[in-house]
């Protein structure tokens, strides 16, 4: 499976040359061929990366000393408008490498721009905001927890970053957070003459073109990848002969989306760069089908008729199916006719038995594998597909090989959607390590530190919170049945609404917050359900899941970015009650959803109530385990162990998400080698 993107047709206007921005030097930093010794240098030193956390903190801490040291001294609250603005500009000769600058001038930066925010935003950046912005100055993931203000924290590295004319790119997980991060900016941008845009997923090509040219440009982290996927394109080469060459000969044919990559601040950097690092990235065209209509149904019927264990195994845990031997003979012996629409080429091609195997094979994917509400929802008559990570649906994405169109079979499509050919791919592992400096924050870094560390060379800075946590966390509570989990919830849920507390329920699919939502239905409760369903209004209910006596059920909150503020007389009652009602199969999106309870040192409680019918112990625990531990559930310790269980099924997910990451990233080398050994295009 990847991640593909639908490139658009080219059109006469979008051949035209464009001299201006084909004549700007393009930085990002060249990728160099891994080396035995130096990738295990590299390996050594990421066991390092928890460890150094704490060293980085003490550097940290200097810097709030320093800018209220160089704010007694500049005094820029006596400053005019114009007056701050020009002592910034006055700056950007020192500051062409901030990265490397000395700690005393992004201190004067720093003091100058926060009373810019205090102006412009009418918000002052804490201390604990400027050491996560001089975290990610430093190219360094700031862990900040949930509430701690990262977005404005963030506005203080791109703005030094932009003096040194780097192109600054503010990544975000959604376009709603882009859209949202980019207007809350643009005043305090304006007021130091550093002009910003957004660079929305809905835009047309020439509008994120000139979004891209502003100083400090907001975008998504898809969206960026496949810009860049395009300039590709439009370079033609790998290295910079082939740009070098179009700029004297005048040839360039399609003027090129970005200016660069120069900095690239990450938010949410764990989901981006590790949860959603498991696919390719593919830019398409339509192309004629390599297999027929007739072809992909015939094969589908014959996927419906074969017997698991006997003629297929089924491995969740890797999302795949496996034919057995006899599995395979059944395919190959019992080829069977296809329908009067096929052609004589399609029989042909239908009478090779290689070719069956593999239909077939992706026909049982299609029917065992990729569940409706959960991996996909029908959607204005598409099959859309949702992000695991954020439980939002990607539009204009698609699986590859076939795979889409036989979903849509089974869907009961009577038009299948065209399938389409690789024009240019990438992987977010290669993809960010060409930015000149790359840096991040999020509430849960410390658990990928390590890899962060190994793949993209991001050291991680904890960052203090404002106020001390008041956070309560019950032990875990498991059930055998997923229907008497949801009963539970249900019961607990409307238990702590009843006594004045807000409640949010998180839940990791569509179905499993349409099953909750039916629980609280049969109580009489009818609450508001975010998922990947609708989201049109997410912020407005997320706002209000604060109120008192409000029960908000939202598929994976990870990303959604919008705050959950109090209502009144909701913190005398305990604040907002959290309940995980499945956890996930990396433990940081646990910590993400717990996180949303208890903010800027407000008080909050959170438990989980689950099953072993849950999805992570469906794939990743043997059934005897499940067996085992129904039978000691109610037993003195029993929970414990279970629990026990529950972790080591993460434990487990997250060992093969990360064996799949490297082997996507080492396969996205050999691919890239090839590439450049041809010519084309990344």
């Amino acid at each position: 499976m990847s991640d593909a993107f639908a490139l658009p047709r080219q059109t006469d206007a979008d051949a035209a040359p464009a001299r201006a921005r084909a004549a700007r030097p393009y930085p990002e930093r060249p990728l160099r061929p891994g080396k035995p010794l130096v990738d295990g240098l590299k390996r050594i030193e990421s066991w390092t990366a928890r460890p150094a956390m704490g060293l980085r903190r003490l550097q940290l801490l200097r810097i709030a000393r320093e800018t209220a040291r160089k704010a007694a001294r500049l005094r820029p609250d006596e400053m005019s408008d114009a007056e701050l603005s020009a002592a910034l500009r006055r700056l950007r000769p020192r500051l062409s490498a901030p990265e490397r600058a000395p700690l005393g001038l992004i201190a004067e930066a720093f003091a100058l721009l926060r009373d810019g925010a205090r102006r412009t935003l009418g918000l002052t950046p804490r201390d604990v905001q400027l050491m996560g912005g001089y975290a990610m100055l430093r190219g360094w993931v700031a862990e900040m927890q949930t509430g701690e203000g990262k977005t404005l924290t963030a506005l203080l590295p791109a703005a030094v970053m932009a003096l040194s004319a780097r192109p600054v790119h503010v990544v975000t997980v959604n376009d709603y957070l882009a859209t949202r991060d980019a207007e809350f900016a643009r005043p305090f941008f304006a007021l130091f003459g550093l002009s910003s845009a957004c660079a929305s997923e809905e835009a047309e090509e020439d509008d994120r073109r000139a979004a891209y040219g502003a100083a400090i440009t907001y975008c998504t982290n898809k969206q960026v990848a496949f810009d860049y996927l395009r300039d590709r394109l439009a370079r033609g080469r790998n290295d910079e002969t082939g740009l070098k060459i179009a700029r004297l000969t005048g040839t360039e044919s399609k003027p090129l989306m970005l200016r660069g990559l120069g900095f690239a601040l990450v938010d949410e950097a764990d989901s981006v760069l590790i949860d959603e690092a498991r696919t390719p990235l593919i830019l398409s065209r339509e192309a004629p089908p390599t297999y027929a209509p007739c072809q992909v149904r015939r094969a589908l019927d014959i996927a419906r008729t074969l017997t698991e264990g006997r003629d297929y195994v089924v491995l969740p845990d890797r999302r795949q199916v496996v034919l057995t031997d006899e599995g395979a003979d059944r395919v190959i012996d019992d080829p069977g006719a296809l329908d009067e629409t096929a052609t004589p080429r399609d029989s042909a091609l239908w009478s090779i038995g290689l070719v069956r195997e593999d239909l077939v094979r992706l026909g049982l994917a299609a029917l065992h594998l990729y569940r409706r509400d959960v991996d996909y929802v029908v959607k204005d008559d598409k099959v859309t597909i949702v992000d695991a990570n954020t439980g939002r649906t990607m539009a204009d994405r698609t699986w590859s090989d076939g795979l889409h169109q036989m979903v849509e079979l089974k869907e009961g499509f009577a038009e299948l959607s065209a399938q389409r050919i690789t024009l240019a791919r990438t992987t977010y592992q290669r993809f960010f390590r060409r930015y000149l400096v790359l840096s991040g924050m999020t509430g849960t870094a410390a658990e990928g530190a390590a890899e962060l560390r190994r793949t993209y060379g991001l050291g991680i800075a904890r960052i203090p919170t404002h106020k001390p946590p008041r956070r309560r966390i019950t032990p875990d509570r498991i059930l055998a049945r997923a229907d008497a989990k949801y009963a539970v919830i249900a019961e607990r849920a409307a238990a702590h609404a009843a006594r004045g507390a807000a409640v949010l329920v998180g839940t990791a699919s569509v179905e499993a917050s349409e099953r909750v939502a039916a629980a609280l239905a049969e109580r009489g409760i009818v609450v508001p359900v975010l998922s990947a369903r609708q989201d049109a209004d997410e912020a407005e209910k997320i706002h209000a899941a604060g109120t008192a006596g409000r029960i908000t059920v939202a598929t994976n909150m990870a990303g959604r970015g919008a705050d959950i503020p109090l209502g009144a007389d909701v913190a005398a009652s305990g604040g907002l009650h959290v309940i995980v009602s499945e956890r996930h199969e990396a433990r940081r999106v646990d910590r993400q959803l717990i996180g949303r309870s208890a903010r800027r040192g407000e008080p909050g409680h959170a438990e989980a109530i689950l099953s072993l019918e849950d999805d992570l112990l469906m794939r990743y625990a043997a059934p005897w385990q499940r067996r085992l531990m129904a039978a000691i559930l109610h037993l003195p310790g029993g929970q414990r162990v279970a629990a026990r269980l529950v972790r080591t099924c993460q434990r487990r997910a997250e060992r093969l998400h990360l064996s799949l990451r490297n082997h996507l990233q080492k396969s996205d080398e050999v691919w890239n080698d090839a590439l450049s050994f041809t010519g084309a295009p990344e």
